[in-house]
């Protein structure tokens, strides 16, 4: 089995980037998951990495294991003490009024039986804050460039949606309840970039170039 491609490597960390479409977990019902590609992860060393973050199953890029439980505690620290630099890449389905911005919006979590759950803002959430830019337009939509101070639940979905009021293209929560557009086989989001201090040591940066679905829309490296 091939394992996705590495974008960093060295003797406590590694930064892979995702597929779009592959889970961090196994699926309860069952399927391919993150998890199927650790042993092969491991490349060696004794213990298979272990992630540190999450990503949703739909977004691709980069995404940070540990190789031992130190540095895993470690750089769990880091992300709760925000001082992770994130970079996002996302296709609206459309093109905003504004060039850039920052939204924030506390957001919390529902559910119905019916319904499932999600998130929404609300004012008792937790603090949200996502600083975003438009870096590319093609065919009547734009490339986001977005920077998130924190780390919630979805947080970059429901601030497209409901902070820039356009969602992701293909988001089926918070966007078109057909998910969107024939061809669009995923929530069009793609972690570009990931900086990670580590004290002493040189930082951890990584850098995912977009994937193949994010050109067949128009859209190269940015």
């Amino acid at each position: 089995m091939t394992h996705p491609p590495i974008l960093f490597e060295d003797a406590e960390a590694l930064v892979i980037d995702k597929p779009g479409g592959l889970p961090i977990e196994t699926p309860r019902k069952g399927g391919a998951s993150l998890a199927d590609h650790l042993d092969a992860l491991s490349l060696g060393f004794h213990h298979a990495p272990m992630p540190v973050h999450r990503l949703d199953t739909d977004t691709s890029g980069c995404l940070l294991l540990a190789r031992n439980p130190k540095a895993l505690k470690r750089f769990a620290r880091a992300f709760e003490d925000r001082i992770v630099a994130k970079r996002y890449l996302g296709v609206l389905a459309g093109v905003p009024a504004v060039g850039e911005g920052t939204v924030e919006l506390a957001l919390a979590k529902i559910s119905s039986a019916s319904a499932g759950w999600r998130m929404i803002p609300a004012r008792k959430g937790k603090p949200s804050v996502t600083h975003w830019r438009v870096v590319a337009e093609a065919g009547g939509r734009a490339l986001v460039e977005f920077r998130p101070e924190t780390g919630r639940t979805h947080q970059i979905r429901v601030h497209a949606a409901s902070g820039i009021g356009m969602p992701l293209l293909g988001d089926p929560v918070y966007g078109s309840k057909g998910g969107g557009p024939r061809g669009i086989g995923r929530t069009m989001l793609h972690a570009a970039g990931l900086e990670v201090p580590r004290g002493g040591k040189p930082a951890i940066v990584a850098a995912a170039p977009l994937p193949a679905d994010f050109a067949a829309l128009g859209f190269r490296d940015a």
